[in-house]
């Protein structure tokens, strides 16, 4: 039942060329850093990544997808990261874009087990009806696009299917959990991390407080730890290092 590992690398280590990952986090809030970071390292190649967005051009994700670690991107947003969308652009990186509600339902039916739903969201786009560039040729054409979706009629109104997803591995950061894997998410950090860590066949998570197991009460988690298969603690300074996306400030 105790699921701490010791160490980033020995979390990430079986994670091989080409798989596939469900990454939580939104912006800079809630992202797994210290897990990808040892990923980056451990220098895994071919990934086929699920996740909101793909970091920023010095942080998260971003950090893979500039040493070409990262293939394929299922998201539902570019913006902040000029190497994402330099990659996509210029046909290096697969792009699968994603309405971001439809992105999150597809990963919670993939966590339930549920294979396909119904949702009005992209009706009569070519969200439904296909040729969405998913990976641009050197020369600006389009090599490979999206195939048309069943749409039905449900009480008169259409509606298109969406296919759920899991994926090999789930990375993904709570603010506390226990040695089970019970989680608890702080405010904005919950975003996409519960439904990310019930989609991965193998979910880790940083955590940057660990507490022995009877500490959260049981209305207080918000992830049981079922859905997780490894903790990984972070230190006082890892946990306390969070990025500011757009620092505001009153004059």
């Amino acid at each position: 039942m105790d699921k701490v590992v010791r160490s980033a690398e020995e979390a990430v280590a079986d994670i091989g060329d080409g798989a596939s990952l469900a990454v939580g986090g939104f912006g800079l809030s809630g992202v797994p850093n210290v897990l990808i970071a040892a990923l980056h390292r451990q220098g895994a190649r071919g990934l086929r990544v699920v996740s909101n967005n793909c970091g920023v051009d010095d942080g998260g994700l971003g950090t893979l997808l500039a040493a070409r670690r990262i293939a394929r991107v299922v998201g539902s947003y570019v913006g902040e990261n000029k190497e994402f969308a330099r990659q996509y652009l210029s046909g290096e990186l697969e792009l699968e874009l994603t309405p971001q509600g439809t992105l999150a339902e597809r990963l919670r039916a993939g966590g339930a087990g549920i294979p396909a739903f119904f949702t009005p969201a992209g009706v009569g786009t070519p969200v439904a009806e296909g040729g969405l560039p998913w990976r641009y040729a050197a020369d600006g054409s389009v090599a490979v696009a999206s195939p048309p979706k069943e749409v039905r009629t449900f009480d008169g109104r259409p509606y298109l299917m969406e296919r759920g997803i899991t994926t090999d591995f789930a990375l993904v950061r709570a603010a506390r959990g226990d040695r089970h894997g019970n989680l608890v998410f702080a405010k904005a950090a919950r975003n996409f991390n519960p439904l990310a860590a019930t989609a991965g066949r193998v979910t880790i998570a940083e955590v940057e407080e660990l507490v022995e197991p009877g500490r959260i009460a049981p209305d207080e988690v918000h992830l049981p730890g079922v859905f997780v298969h490894r903790v990984l603690e972070l230190t006082p300074e890892q946990a306390a290092d969070k990025g500011v996306e757009k620092r505001t400030v009153r004059g």
